[in-house]
């Protein structure tokens, strides 16, 4: 299928053909009539309606978006023997007329020939191995004639119809070469030589009409190279250029004629497989052709001196025949090779209903969620802080949203999408915000908690105006704020792996308004302990995961206790979260755990019942 626009444009000249081998050979037979020679002529004029009715099956035959590789095939060998017969009716034609000079019906004849051979060439300019024969099909014949006709002039005649073929071949690759140039750079990539998106599109246009018709399917394949903006960014572009080509011939010289090959642009390469039944996609489903896919990709490339190694990330996809939108299947394979790279790159993965079904609740909630924060949907909950006493010493005040298509969203589904669009600005101002004004009407009923925690997201924390933001509202709702409650606000384990030097000095901005900071979730993710001598902690949280598991394992009670004693040495208060046993506090009453917060106490609650149980007592 490299060449669907050549074969729409080979099917146009059918029509062509057949008008101009019906409408001139009538005249023929009329000129026949009138000559006495009529039975010669009608024999020819029957070819001539065979084959014209034979070239109008094949115009009707042929439907680009319908054939498969091979039927186009058969389907051209049928069109060239079209051509071939057609245009050999003409040099038929000739030889018949051309010996009657006494009715001077030769003249028409090598007129005939010459308009035959003009439109040969002109017709036939997009395919060599139609014009070349059949421009020699027509003139050799005449430059016979002219020799025959033994005179000098019919010697020059005969040497100016060689150099009238000679003229008609060289326009003829002239403009076929042209053609060529212009078919390649407008489908193919200029770096690589693949073939470029635009083809791509044109292809899968083709391909899914194809499928439907044939009840077929095929395999897509989406790879992006991992980390290859590194490379670009650090050896340069002119290194990142031919990487890609070298990455382009290994592709190719992979797959060989088994599937098209195309790159969409960057980094990012397609491959299509040809039709399968269902029985071979089942058997052969692409994942083990992925993997060798990947394997040669991954060998070792030495590029200017530079030995470089590079990964990639590879999205299958079973192309549907009832979809029809060919942009689907690039959505579908991209979002394969996103979960391929979410996984830790170097893979491959195949789009199956459960990834489908996860991206489309990921959209959803993308979409809600922009409404959902104007319309004040997402709602702050309080979880209550004890002390080993059972005392309500503080609250985290955390979120809950309630979708009527979506149901209960936990913030551990919706604040990660919060954060890749961008929402979580917005999202932690408004948690800010309301916490700020719910503890402020309880410092004035004169219910104040020793502490209050708020989630700060690490975009949040290096926003360029977040200080300014909370340094207003401290204003706002504590200016008059008596020493000892303490305002927290909890940043988790990754905010160790940003830029240390600018965390450090948005902190102590922080801490200069009196905010102070603890570590949640400790000991699940970058914990490491120079960075809590680098940073200013004044808490650390001990995730749930270990406080979960304290009955089930001594590792674990072991794990617990060397936290507590590290966080005691830099003098740090320790909150375990996730309680949910007597058994569980009772340990970590003895190992000297300032404070506990989890279900055996309190589940997140509403304002109100918060307010209502914790507060105006």
């Amino acid at each position: 299928m490299k060449h669907q626009k050549y074969y729409t444009f080979l099917q146009k000249q059918i029509l062509v053909m057949i008008g101009l081998s019906l409408i001139p050979g009538l005249v023929y037979v009329i000129m026949g009539w009138i000559f006495n020679i009529a039975l010669p002529a009608l024999v020819w004029y029957s070819i001539i309606l065979v084959t014209s009715f034979y070239g109008w099956t094949l115009y009707k035959e042929f439907a680009t978006h319908k054939m498969d590789e091979e039927h186009l095939r058969v389907w051209y060998k049928k069109l060239t023997w079209f051509m071939y017969v057609i245009f050999s009716s003409w040099s038929l034609i000739f030889v018949m007329y051309v010996g009657h000079d006494q009715y001077d019906l030769h003249y028409i004849a090598i007129f005939t020939q010459l308009g035959a051979s003009v439109v040969a060439s002109t017709l036939l300019i997009s395919d060599k191995k139609l014009f070349v024969p059949i421009l020699f099909t027509l003139m050799l014949p005449l430059t016979v004639y002219f020799v025959l006709v033994d005179t000098w002039y019919g010697y020059i005649l005969s040497f100016f119809s060689l150099i009238f073929l000679a003229v008609l071949l060289y326009a003829s690759f002239n403009t076929n070469r042209l053609l060529q140039d212009n078919y390649s750079q407008a489908q193919h990539d200029i770096l690589t030589g693949l073939y470029n998106r635009r083809y791509f599109m044109e292809y899968m246009e083709s391909l899914n009409e194809r499928l439907a018709e044939n009840y077929k399917t095929a395999c897509m394949f989406l790879i992006d190279l991992d980390h290859f903006k590194t490379i670009n960014d650090s050896l340069g572009h002119d290194i990142g250029d031919k990487l890609l080509i070298a990455v382009s011939k290994r592709i190719e010289l992979y797959v060989k004629d088994t599937h098209m090959v195309a790159r969409l642009g960057g980094d990012e390469f397609i491959l299509v497989s040809k039709e399968l039944s269902e029985e071979e996609f089942e058997n052969n489903p692409g994942c083990a052709f992925a993997e060798g896919l990947l394997n040669v990709i991954r060998q070792l490339y030495i590029i200017d001196g530079h030995h470089l190694h590079i990964s990639a990330s590879i999205g299958v996809h079973q192309i549907n025949p009832s979809f029809l939108d060919s942009t689907n299947f690039i959505r579908e394979a991209d979002i394969a090779m996103y979960e391929a790279k979410a996984q830790g790159r170097d893979g491959v993965i195949i789009f199956n209903k459960d990834l489908a079904y996860r991206v489309e609740r990921h959209l959803l909630i993308e979409q809600k969620l922009h409404s959902a924060l104007k319309e004040n949907k997402i709602n702050v909950v309080y979880q209550p802080q004890f002390d080993k006493n059972e005392l309500v010493v503080g609250c985290e005040s955390l979120l809950r949203w309630y979708d009527y298509d979506l149901g209960v969203l936990n913030p551990e589904e919706f604040i990660p999408i919060a954060e890749n669009t961008g929402l979580i600005l917005e999202l932690g101002s408004y948690v800010l915000k309301e916490t700020f004004v719910s503890v402020h009407r309880w410092n004035l009923k004169g219910m104040k908690l020793k502490s209050f925690s708020v989630n700060i997201s690490m975009r949040q924390l290096l926003c360029d105006t977040f200080v300014d933001d909370v340094e207003r509202l401290i204003k706002l709702y504590f200016g008059q704020r008596e020493h000892g409650q303490k305002i927290f606000f909890e940043i988790t384990e990754h905010v160790f792996a940003e830029d240390m030097k600018k965390v450090v000095a948005v902190m102590n901005q922080l801490k200069k308004l009196g905010i102070s900071f603890s570590i949640d979730d400790f000991g699940t993710g970058y914990s490491s302990l120079s960075y809590l001598n680098i940073l200013p902690i004044d808490e650390v949280k001990i995730d749930k995961s270990f406080i979960s598991r304290l009955g089930d394992n001594e590792n674990d009670k072991k794990m617990i206790s060397t936290i507590i004693s590290i966080a005691k040495n830099f003098d740090l208060n320790i909150v375990a979260e996730g309680v949910e046993t007597l058994e569980q506090l009772s340990f970590l009453s003895k190992v000297h755990c300032d404070a506990f917060q989890g279900f055996y106490f309190e589940e997140p609650m509403p304002l109100i019942s918060f307010e209502k149980k914790y507060i105006f007592t």
